[in-house]
């Protein structure tokens, strides 16, 4: 129960940030109560600490386009997770996905009390020349 719940959170915290992202950078100074995107009050006193290109920067279209963009990938991200929603919670769950399984029936179990070497130095495996 706790899986789906994650899940459908992460999935509203995907969208609600996606859109926030992707629209917010576009909003008219004043719509909402929301001010413009180069002036707020954290941006001009970053801008006044080290210098005023740095609003000039975040205000140009390049920057917006670039928020918008983060913000429509995690609408992606939430539409995705949306679609997979089952294999998520399944795997969350600690259950193999039926690709998963297919692969591990390939690979021939270990014996309970084998114990595998662990190699330290991958270098090891390799002569060295005498100079």
């Amino acid at each position: 129960m706790s899986s789906r719940l994650s899940v459908v959170f992460y999935i509203i915290l995907c969208l609600e940030i996606g859109v926030v992202l992707t629209v917010l950078p576009w909003v008219p100074h004043g719509w909402l109560g929301l001010s413009d995107w180069g002036n707020n009050y954290f941006l001009l006193l970053a801008a006044h600490k080290t210098g005023y290109g740095l609003q000039r920067f975040v205000a140009s279209g390049w920057v917006r386009g670039a928020v918008s963009g983060l913000g429509i990938l995690n609408i992606v991200m939430g539409a995705w997770e949306i679609i997979n929603f089952r294999r998520t919670v399944r795997a969350l769950d600690g259950e193999a996905s039926p690709v998963e399984s297919s692969r591990a029936s390939r690979v021939p179990p270990m014996p309970p009390n084998e114990v595998r070497p662990i190699k330290t130095d991958p270098l090891s495996d390799y002569p060295r020349r005498n100079q």
